[in-house]
């Protein structure tokens, strides 16, 4: 096992009380389920999941240190992921809610995969919160994805069901209401976007 039984009992609920705490994903999961319904909220979470366990990956084999050394790198991550969130805003806003056509099924995985791998503040949190778990004598990359993967199956859930509430909501609303939340949703994302762009550095 590569790591030990008692350190990962110890990881397990810290990690499911950050899971529990509303976050950038957490908000980004409950838009997608506004702007889609329930099914997007859970395949926009299983993005967010997969970006961590990258992340973890990322941070295991030591270019997660690398790039958080380099203020320049973390800036252009950053305006990135900013960008993208915006133009899912924007693109929320150009559709009238009735005429558009219907998402592509892969859409919001994607979507949350590039959010969170586009996010900064996940690199640097990676790098604060799981090294105070890590065994150096230990294969580190093993540990890392043990850990991440530990963290992106309790982000999963929590996610998940944050934004199948929302999208649950979402499918009892018809026309104005819905567009409204629509409406929501976009904010949201310009929200997040804006707070990753302004808010300072942990």
């Amino acid at each position: 096992m590569p790591v030990d039984l008692l350190v990962l009992l110890t990881f397990v609920p810290a990690a499911l009380a950050l899971n529990l705490t509303p976050g950038a994903d957490m908000l980004f999961c409950i838009g997608q389920g506004l702007r889609d319904g329930p099914g997007a909220a859970w395949k926009a979470s299983a993005g967010v999941a997969t970006g961590g366990l990258i992340h973890a990956s990322i941070a295991g084999i030591g270019l997660g240190a690398l790039v958080a050394a380099h203020p320049q790198a973390l800036l252009a991550i950053r305006w990135l992921g900013a960008g993208y969130l915006l133009w899912m805003a924007v693109q929320i806003l150009r559709s009238d809610g009735a005429g558009a056509a219907a998402p592509r099924a892969a859409r919001p995985f994607r979507d949350g995969l590039l959010v969170n791998l586009t996010n900064p503040k996940v690199i640097l949190f990676i790098l604060a919160f799981v090294p105070q778990f890590v065994d150096p004598a230990r294969p580190l990359l093993a540990q890392f994805l043990c850990f991440g993967a530990v963290l992106s199956l309790g982000g999963l859930v929590v996610n998940g069901v944050a934004g199948s509430l929302a999208g649950a909501l979402q499918a009892r609303v018809s026309g104005g209401g819905g567009r409204w939340l629509r409406r929501l949703s976009a904010l949201i994302f310009a929200g997040l976007a804006l707070r990753l762009l302004f808010l300072q550095r942990s």
